[in-house]
């Protein structure tokens, strides 16, 4: 007759319930129940910079590529979240949302009624409905005056890469923009 307790077995026991009692004695932190917090304890995204070309300035180059359709614009909903590229989306600032645009970058946004306009930064992906070209940030529908309607008709004109170390695009709403001469003509 074999022992009830043998060696291997009580070793094993032993093992399992040492296991039990240390893991009984750890805690684990609740989750953060906003974005800021729970992405804060990660490492900062990692931004190479280009040696040896400046930002584009839209305010004198010729845009690297022109479209026209539908713009929208989000907010509250997601203000505080991370955007695609890792930076914390600011509804107040002037940014938006392209789906194929590098990041980040910088791009005019003229609506095609009014013909005002404002420089944003690219710096998210979106938007996710069929028909609109881009999304932008609540303080660049409000400089070009869509809030109420909330959809635009808008050319975007995309000038590359913005400085990936300047969080902000130019601030404020630009003045009209005189029509230039010849396609890919220089702003003025």
């Amino acid at each position: 007759m074999t022992p009830l307790f043998s060696r291997t077995r009580l070793a094993l026991m032993l093992a399992v319930l040492t296991g039990l009692s240390l893991g009984a004695c750890t805690t684990i932190a609740p989750e953060p129940e906003d974005d800021v917090a729970r992405h804060a304890s990660r490492a900062p995204v990692m931004t190479i910079p280009v040696t040896g070309a400046p930002a584009p300035d839209p305010l004198t180059q010729a845009p690297r590529d022109v479209e026209e359709g539908m713009a929208s614009w989000y907010g509250a909903r997601f203000h505080g979240r991370l955007t695609a590229n890792g930076e914390v989306f600011d509804m107040d600032a002037l940014t938006a949302a392209h789906p194929t645009l590098p990041m980040p970058s910088l791009a005019r946004i003229t609506r095609l009624d009014t013909g005002a306009s404002v420089i944003v930064r690219i710096n998210d992906r979106g938007p996710f409905v069929e028909g609109r070209i881009i999304d932008l940030s609540r303080a660049a529908a409000e400089a070009l005056g869509f809030l109420g309607e909330g959809l635009a008709e808008v050319r975007v004109e995309a000038y590359g890469p913005a400085d990936p170390e300047d969080r902000a695009a130019i601030s404020g709403p630009l003045a009209r923009r005189t029509v230039t001469t010849a396609p890919g003509a220089a702003n003025r």
